[in-house]
């Protein structure tokens, strides 16, 4: 089958054709009610197609998609994994759809209670004492964190302004900073992928107020030295936050607490399996320990007597952070990913996603060296042979080839501190057929780079957009009408 047969690359206003619609509106009483200074003096520019039109263009670009769904999808550091449809199912039920955001409690009764038990459940997996299910986003979630520290060492009449963040850390975490007020003192890792004690031994000083470490980092390593580095901190007065996107490699093994973490930060959507991508939706929940309880946003949901309740009657809080509760629905996903799991299942889920990414770091080390020698986390680092850096081949020309393979590119060219860096992560949910596939895919790019390495440099070759301008595709995007 040609490209012209199987891709349809037309636009919606491009197959429009006079006269053709899906609806037809036969009402003359709606016509002479509405005002005619209301209607439209000229036609919308709005593509003209049949019903039938409409719905085979739309599905058949739905086809073109690489998805959780229908792909193995190895976006590293994003952990985007297969979403239970039964969490769909619980979120769509109409007790939780058709609940305004502004329902009085004794009308919410049923939302409340998931919320503060799931608040309840995700604190004792973690080690934490009290949590907040208000931000909407990771990113939003690192945010109400660091304003919280700002809160308590405010109330606290200490003048701190500086924040530690490694270098191996997420990327949100220094903007995060930065946004709410802090100086950012970044610290290089040393040769192991690891924070550098000496180093942050140096940089802690009495205007520190937060170290914030992802955990497992972004080079997919498990900071080992984790409880030294909480005690520093701790010593100096500091506190420690933890990025908890790449919880998935922790979760029912090891609880942050334990290990000294002040707060954290989780990704429902990534670590509790609800949708993710394209923008959101998301949910971004924070758990802290008790000291920082008292700076909570409000209102908070509350219980007495078996009812449940948002509370005000917090006087150090740092108030709201959105006009309405958090995305409800998104709770309910993860609410029901969390009573489907119990502790030791969320250790075997933790487990499988470490297993998989070893698995895929030990069949292809031999042709792509990995950052590290040592055992990966959920993810692994791997770079292009030095070999094929000198023939002109670049890990953007490998992610390009996969998607003539039938995989959706993993992440590239981070983290920064790895050159030509391809970070796969293929959580727990892959099995072993699908990750051979891969694997299979990865080892014939690396013969055909050998062999003709134009090949890569001019793919993708079956995809209905080919090789694009990156900057000019980016500053100039083509959006013809």
């Amino acid at each position: 089958m040609n490209d012209i047969m199987k891709f349809d690359n037309e636009l919606s206003i491009e197959k429009s054709r006079p006269s053709k619609r899906g609806l037809h509106f036969n009402c003359p009483a709606c016509q002479t009610n509405i005002p005619a200074s209301h209607l439209r003096k000229n036609e919308p520019k709005l593509p003209e197609l049949s019903e039938f039109d409409a719905v085979r263009h739309f599905t058949r670009l739905s086809k073109y998609n690489f998805s959780v769904d229908t792909h193995f999808y190895p976006l590293g550091s994003c952990t985007m994994k297969y979403n239970p449809r039964i969490n769909e199912e619980v979120s769509a039920l109409e007790g939780f759809t058709s609940l305004h955001p502004m329902a009085m409690d004794e009308n919410a009764q049923g939302t409340l209670e998931i919320i503060y038990d799931a608040q309840e459940r995700l604190c004792r997996l973690c080690g934490m004492d009290d949590a907040t299910l208000w931000p909407v986003a990771g990113a939003h979630g690192e945010y109400t964190g660091i304003l919280l520290a700002k809160k308590y060492f405010s109330v606290r009449g200490e003048e701190r302004d500086e924040i530690i963040v490694p270098d191996s850390a997420h990327g949100t975490n220094p903007a995060t900073a930065s946004m709410a007020g802090f100086k950012t003192v970044n610290l290089q890792s040393n040769a192991q992928g690891l924070l550098d004690l000496e180093n942050l031994r140096k940089s802690l000083n009495p205007k520190t107020a937060v170290i914030m470490m992802t955990v497992p980092n972004t080079l997919g390593i498990f900071e080992k030295n984790i409880k030294a580095i909480c005690d520093m901190a701790h010593q100096n007065g500091t506190l420690v936050y933890m990025d908890g996107a790449n919880l998935n490699a922790l979760i029912g093994i090891i609880k942050p607490g334990d290990f000294g973490i002040d707060m954290m930060h989780l990704n429902l959507h990534k670590t509790f399996s609800t949708p993710h991508g394209g923008g959101g939706p998301g949910a971004g929940g924070i758990l802290v320990k008790k000291i920082l309880s008292p700076y909570l946003p409000k209102p908070k949901v509350e219980k007495k007597d078996g009812k449940y309740f948002l509370s005000d009657d917090i006087p150090h809080s740092i108030g709201r952070i959105k006009a309405h509760f958090g995305n409800t629905q998104v709770l309910l996903r993860a609410y029901a990913y969390l009573l489907k799991h119990g502790p030791e299942e969320f250790a075997q889920i933790a487990e499988n996603a470490i297993l998989n990414a070893n698995y895929v770091k030990a069949s292809l080390e031999k042709i792509f060296p990995p950052y590290s020698s040592q055992y990966c986390m959920h993810e692994c680092v791997l770079t292009p042979p030095e070999e094929l850096l000198k023939n002109g081949i670049r890990t953007l020309d490998i992610a390009k080839r996969l998607l003539d393979y039938g995989f959706h590119a993993p992440t590239i060219y981070f983290p920064l501190i790895v050159h030509e860096a391809i970070m796969i992560e293929p959580t727990e949910t892959e099995s072993k057929e699908t990750l051979d596939a891969f694997i299979a895919a990865m080892k014939k790019i690396k013969e055909e780079a050998d062999k003709d390495p134009e090949i890569l440099k001019n793919a993708p070759h079956t995809m209905p957009v080919k090789r694009l301008d990156e900057v000019l595709a980016a500053r100039q995007p083509n959006i013809k009408w």
